[in-house]
């Protein structure tokens, strides 16, 4: 029987999170997620880090106070997944006044330091840049700072971390049994037709929408904490307005809704927030969800947006704590940390609510509440440790790909731009020693080859198509359907 010290179920951006911090304190770690990496929740995401502004109406001041101080965080340790962006509000009177929207913007510049990121202030938004796609009339806005992320490769490096740090990540194994038994927990996984029993001194129930089935069921523990499981969908559209500001949009019923540039020839409407129903594993964008954003949008935009004019959606199941909220846009996004033991052993953490944008102190936080059953466990460490592939400085982006760019000359320029935004400086390892576009294998289309697929087959757990095409890359959005039927056959021949 093989012994850890710590079991991570979940393999979303919370579980990647907390299995490096445990793993660079020292600790034996696994963990298991049921399906692939990021497959559920923390892929299917605004794809944004941000302090929250709306949330501010909600008084959630330490909350946005942490999301802000993390932005910081993430652009240093992740400056090539995570990048600034300015944000546009065009004033609409008679839904918030602009004393109000001043009154927000100023604590949202100043609620924690800014070492990168610009402040805020008012905006002319006939005079351009700012007037790119927006019916005329619309006159006063103002601008912010907040940042965009590409969310399933966030977690993905963590996880690359957490092995670098001493951890093992499982992909596709499912936690079935769990018992305490001598102050310990014995743990059955399986993965396809083999099953692994472990003997492990404490568990984390990180298993997002799912985490109140796992105690219940797989760990035996019943709680009195609830789930409320909201459902927000995205649709995305053929580029709507030049510019790579993105929009957050006042809509009538005092919601919220970003419209930000995406993937160089879309952007990105979303979301909603509305109860789940049904298995949080395949959420889908109904057509009410469709035409509530595209009803929100054409309030601004001189092109309006029609359900036939979406080219992709997607949805999420976010596992909120239950707050009692009887409005799912207002119920917390904040988390809450649980831990379970008897008679200080075999504890079990769970883990309800969160946001992508403080993943990593809510590591922290779960590692000091894990530290009593830890003695001698070292420090927290994750807020000045770049990511893999983000050891170099905030803004020199440009700079790092002129370097890739030069040491691959007669490389397809298209391949090199995808692999460093992908992959940052580890760009070169996926490249290896190519020189030539027949170097790097079969072409799929959208920039990807045969030689970068193998490589996140081998190092970044990818296993199947849509692990490749929605997760570890966005190609499925710019190939054909041959093509992606064609990588497909690949993968099943390989």
């Amino acid at each position: 029987m093989h012994t850890y010290d710590l079991l991570v179920i979940g393999g979303g951006i919370n579980g990647a999170g907390i299995a490096r911090d445990a793993a660079g304190r020292g600790l034996k770690v696994l963990l298991a997620e049921k399906g692939d990496l990021a497959s559920h929740t923390s892929s299917w995401s605004s794809k944004l880090i941000h302090g929250g502004l709306r949330y501010l109406e909600q008084y959630e001041f330490r909350l946005v106070a942490e999301a802000l101080a993390e932005r910081e965080v993430l652009l240093n340790i992740a400056p090539h997944l995570v990048w600034p962006a300015r944000f546009i509000m065009p004033h609409v009177p008679e839904l918030r006044p602009r004393w109000m929207i001043r009154t927000g913007l100023f604590l949202y510049d100043h609620l924690s330091r800014r070492s990168t990121l610009e402040g805020s202030h008012g905006i002319d938004l006939s005079v351009p840049p700012y007037d790119s796609g927006l019916k005329q009339g619309l006159k006063h806005g103002f601008i912010y700072s907040d940042c965009r992320v590409d969310d399933a490769r966030l977690v993905v490096m963590n996880a690359m971390s957490a092995r670098e740090q001493g951890a093992q990540v499982l992909t596709q194994t499912t936690c079935v049994r769990a018992a305490r038994e001598e102050g310990n927990w014995q743990v059955r996984l399986v993965r396809g037709s083999e099953a692994l029993d472990i003997h492990v001194r404490a568990v984390v129930n990180a298993a997002g929408p799912w985490v109140k089935d796992v105690l219940n069921h797989q760990l035996g523990q019943p709680s009195s904490d609830a789930v409320r499981l909201v459902k927000g969908s995205h649709i995305v559209v053929r580029k709507r307005y030049e510019g790579e500001h993105a929009f957050i949009l006042q809509n009538d019923d005092r919601r919220v809704v970003f419209m930000i540039p995406y993937e160089r020839d879309y952007t990105l409407i979303g979301t909603t927030d509305i109860p789940a129903e049904g298995e949080p594993g395949d959420p889908r964008a109904s057509s009410a969800e469709i035409e509530y954003l595209c009803r929100a949008v054409n309030r601004y935009l001189a092109q309006p947006v029609a359900p036939a004019d979406v080219v992709w959606t997607y949805s999420g199941v976010r596992p909120l704590y239950d707050d009692g909220s009887s409005d799912p846009s207002k119920v917390t996004r904040d988390y809450t940390l649980r831990v379970d033991d008897v008679e200080g052993r075999a504890a079990v953490l769970s883990v309800f609510g969160g946001k992508i944008t403080t993943y990593r102190r809510l590591a922290e936080h779960a590692m000091d509440k894990l530290a009593p059953y830890f003695p001698g466990l070292k420090p927290g460490w994750t807020g000045n440790a770049p990511l893999p592939g983000g050891d170099f400085p905030p803004g020199v982006r440009r700079e790092v790909f002129l370097e890739l760019a030069q040491r691959y000359p007669r490389l397809p320029s298209e391949f090199l731009h995808g692999a460093h935004r992908r992959h940052g400086l580890l760009a070169a390892r996926v490249a290896g020693d190519a020189k030539t576009a027949e170097d790097l294998g079969e072409y799929f289309g959208a920039d990807l080859y045969e030689r970068e697929v193998t490589y996140l087959r081998e190092h970044e757990w990818a296993r199947d198509v849509d692990d490749i095409l929605w997760r570890r890359t966005k190609c499925g959005l710019h190939m054909t359907q041959d093509e992606r039927v064609r990588l497909a056959r690949w993968i099943a021949a390989h």
